[in-house]
């Protein structure tokens, strides 16, 4: 007898890839690291051969033969992937191919053969040497019932079984875009490296080699040292996709490789080699996911971030979130907010750039300055816009803030809190860049310092170009032509007739200076504005030096006065009605911010005090309420206020006999070269107008002959004013030799020298009417008596009060007679301004009923001459003036 062969060595494998219809790759269990494989070639059977391409060492293009891809289908979809138990045994003369058997499972005696398998469906035949072999004598039992059922390659129509295969792609982009983003199928057919695959588009058969989109892996090299953990990688894609079904998306083509998308039903390959450690994220759009994926192998320092250090700075965790209420949009990238523990904070928005302006250079590349007047927010294109969308949307409302970073200071430039704000579940710094009002910022690849949203800012830019919105546009650029009349008195005039016209006008408070001072933009006008809150006197806040002097600090509760205002209305839309304009150009007036009156808010909050100009206004009322009660509650300026001071106050105005003031309300008409001025009564207004109108109509109709009337010094008469060629009443000063004669119009208190023919006789009816106009002189007030001192102080004086409606309190009657004027806008003394302002002096009063006024006048000189102002500007001038001061030499 002869012995029994011996029992087959069997081995247990993954199959990890087919190579024909007779030839398969199987990996061996790990024992640590990549596990060994083997090349097993069934024994016993030849399949038909696969096409094969022209390569450089391979100069003959081949096509498949019948059923040769059938058969290596056949097989990568029954052992692909799968764990099998096989036989190897390795001949002399093969150099790294073993041939065996392969079993579809775990045990021999009941699983599936696949040689059987194969030769069952009729793709692979018994090899001719093994034909006469007892053992295979099976196998050809199997082959013969397939080639009599017509089987696989026993078949009649054999021959149609050839794939067409495109082996080149002569335009990759078209190729790409025939696909237009849909999924197709294909076949994971070789892995270069992590990132890089060659695979089969069916039904088509086109092979094609495929770049991740999104991430790069380390580079596997054939004639050098691979990167660290490139192998890894390798394996890590391998072992899951390698020859297994899947679908890809082709995006674009990049140095003649396709880049795309490999979809499979267990998740996207390019996140889980992210997620492992094994790629880096170098996609710049549509990547949220994959720098999730990125960050927690950063955190987690797996492989190629074994040593990653982040170079963002750690934020403690109760800084990380925050809720606030926005105050201020400083411009198209930066919010000022305040925290439920009322601290304010300046916050920018994270990884967003407002509109910049265009490149300022010659063509030298050297800076070209701006132009004079330069505003950035209406004159770079769209930053205007871009404001106005983050202040309609966010001014005054509750914000979710997420930190995403801190940049620290550079350059001159401050530190940065760069965070996510979000309004009612809209992301705002992604809005802003969907309407093309910002753009992204683009950061290198080891960059961590960015917005937790990047990857939406970077689809919303997308979007935004598509859509070529906002910057994006360069067809339709706006352009914002705004006045400014602030500091300019003449230019504020122009617009004061159509502002108070209007009663009551939408603006913008674009800046709050005081309490009561801020700065309006009028959209209907276009033009900016500086307005004075009316009926109230308001605490100044701290205000810096101006031109080498001291900084001036704030007045009690200045400050508080200030913030409110801030809080209230800054950057608000308001409603405004204009009433006056001072001499610099200021408007003057109410304002209303969501219905809510600011002047009586802030008396209502002991912020300000009632002002007696309020008592004429539509608003007294509430005005003298709100004042009554701030005073009961004791807030604000009324924090110290105790009754016996008022009681006090009494008993002093009492003692000094009395003051008295009875103010009229007087439009100043005239200022002569002295100081005086000349007045008229506003109440007597419809008369003169009346007069007026009875003169030039009877001047009209019936023209005086020239030079018929003989003028006499002292007599009223009719002149005709230069300037207009009107008639008006007027009183002869003096006669010269050459029929010149002087006169002054009674009515409005102005001189001028005529010709004897431009005079005749008044109207009958006309001669018997008072003067309108009232000669006054300041009550203790001394012009300077060197001549360009005194021009200065009565320019300045002419500019304060010509045209101007005030209050006049006659002082000390005579003739002249000495009064005060106020402004009843601001409730300041014209007089003790111009002492204030260093461009006058006082003029001692003995008289006990004008104490209070003197002490008032002595501390506004006081003030200008410690200032050094105009008069005081080279010292003390006491010396010389001393008997102005009641001080004799």
């Amino acid at each position: 007898m002869s012995a029994p062969a011996p029992a087959p060595a069997y081995k247990i494998g993954i199959v990890k890839q087919v190579l024909s219809g007779d030839t398969v790759v199987i990996r061996k269990q790990p024992q640590g690291g990549p596990p060994p494989e083997k090349v097993i070639a069934l024994s016993g059977i030849t399949a038909p051969k696969l096409a094969r391409q022209r390569t450089a060492n391979n100069d003959t293009e081949t096509k498949d033969e019948p059923f040769a891809w059938e058969a290596r289908e056949f097989l990568r979809k029954k052992l692909v992937g799968k764990e099998v138990i096989f036989t190897a045994e390795k001949p002399a003369n093969s150099a790294n191919r073993e041939y065996g058997v392969v079993w579809a499972g775990k045990n021999p005696s009941k699983d599936e053969n696949v040689t059987e398998a194969l030769l069952a469906e009729g793709l692979v035949k018994v090899r001719e040497g093994a034909r006469n072999i007892p053992q295979l004598k099976k196998l050809v039992e199997i082959e013969e019932t397939a080639k009599s059922q017509g089987k696989g390659i026993w078949s009649t129509d054999a021959d149609k079984h050839v794939r067409d295969i495109k082996w080149s792609i002569e335009n990759l982009k078209a190729f790409v875009n025939k696909y237009n983003g849909k999924p197709v199928k294909a076949i994971i057919e070789y892995v270069r490296d992590g990132s890089t695959v060659r695979l089969c588009l069916l039904p088509e058969y086109t092979p094609i080699t495929l770049m991740l989109s999104g991430i790069r892996c380390p580079a596997v090299r054939q004639d050098g040292e691979s990167e660290p953990y490139a192998e890894e990688a390798r394996f890590f894609l391998e072992s899951r996709l390698l020859q297994k079904d899947v679908e890809v998306v082709l995006e674009s083509v990049n140095n003649n490789n396709i880049v795309g998308t490999i979809l499979h039903p267990q998740g996207n390959i390019a996140e889980a080699l992210l997620r492992q450690g094994f790629a880096k994220c170098v996609m710049k759009s549509g990547a949220s996911t994959l720098r999730a994926a990125e960050s927690a192998a950063k955190e987690a320092k797996l492989r190629i971030w074994i040593n990653y250090v982040s170079n963002a700075p750690i934020i403690p965790a109760k800084d990380k979130e925050f809720t606030a209420t926005v105050l201020e949009v400083v411009n198209g990238d930066a919010l000022v907010v305040k925290t439920h523990s009322n601290v304010q904070k300046k916050i920018f928005l994270a990884s967003v750039r407002p509109p910049r302006e265009k490149s300022n250079a010659d063509d030298d590349n050297k800076p070209i300055p701006r132009p004079k007047g330069f505003r950035p927010l209406y004159d770079i294109p769209w930053m205007y816009e871009a404001r106005e969308f983050l202040r309609k949307k966010l001014v005054g409302k509750k914000v979710n803030v997420t930190v995403d970073y801190i940049q620290p200071a550079k350059d001159n430039f401050p530190e940065k809190t760069c965070c996510t704000v979000v309004s009612g579940g809209t992301n705002i710094a992604e809005a802003l860049v969907t309407k093309g009002l910002a753009t992204f910022v683009k950061y290198r690849n080891d960059n961590d310092q960015r917005s937790s949203q990047y990857d939406k800012l970077l689809e919303a830019e997308l979007k935004a170009v598509k859509a070529a919105v906002g910057i994006h546009n360069k067809k339709e650029v706006p352009t914002h032509r705004v006045q400014d009349t602030s500091g300019d008195p003449t230019k504020a005039k122009k617009f004061f007739p159509f502002l108070k016209r209007a009663q009551k006008t939408e603006a913008t408070v674009e800046f709050v200076a005081s309490g009561s001072r801020m700065r309006l933009y009028i959209p209907k006008e276009s033009v900016l504005v500086t307005f004075l809150l009316a009926g109230i006197n308001c605490p100044r806040g701290a205000r810096p030096a101006i031109g080498g002097g001291p900084k001036q600090n704030a007045e009690p509760f200045g400050e508080e006065a200030l913030q409110f205002t801030k809080e209230k209305c800054l950057q608000h839309d308001v409603l405004v009605s204009i009433e006056e304009i001072d001499k610099a150009g200021n408007f003057i007036g109410w304002l209303w911010v969501d219905n809510e009156n600011l002047s009586v808010s802030l008396v209502e909050h002991g912020l300000a005090s009632a002002h007696h100009t309020a008592e004429t206004s539509e608003f007294a009322r509430a005005i003298k309420t709100a004042e009554e009660n701030a005073i009961k509650k004791r807030i604000g300026v009324w924090k110290d206020y105790v009754e016996e001071e008022k009681e006090v106050e009494k008993e002093r105005n009492a003692t000094v006999q009395d003051r008295t003031l009875k103010y009229d309300r007087v439009v100043i008409t005239e200022v002569t070269p002295e100081g005086h001025f000349y007045a008229q009564n506003v109440d007597l207004g419809v008369k003169l107008e009346s007069l007026m109108e009875t003169i030039h109509t009877e001047f009209r109709n019936s023209h005086p002959l020239p030079g018929s009337y003989a003028p006499r010094k002292g007599a009223i008469c009719a002149a005709r004013f230069t300037a207009d060629d009107q008639w008006y009443r007027a009183k002869i000063e003096k006669i010269t030799d050459n029929r010149q004669v002087q006169v002054v119009y009674i009515d409005y208190g102005n001189r001028e020298t005529l010709d004897i023919t431009r005079l005749a006789a008044l109207p009958v009816g006309t001669e018997h009417d008072s003067p309108f106009a009232t000669e006054y002189v300041l009550c203790c007030v001394k012009f300077p008596s060197d001549p360009d001192d005194r021009a200065e102080a009565v320019t300045s004086f002419y500019n304060d009060v010509v045209g101007k409606r005030l209050l006049l309190n006659v002082e000390i009657r005579g003739s002249p007679a000495a009064v005060t004027l106020v402004d009843p806008n601001t409730n300041i003394d014209l007089g003790k301004n111009l002492i204030k302002d260093g461009l006058v002096l006082v003029e001692q009063v003995r008289d006990s009923r004008l104490a209070t006024l003197m002490a008032e006048y002595r501390a506004a000189q006081e003030h200008a001459k410690s200032s050094r102002l105009n008069l005081w500007r080279h010292g003390d001038i006491t010396e010389d003036d001393a008997v102005e001061f009641g001080v004799r030499r």
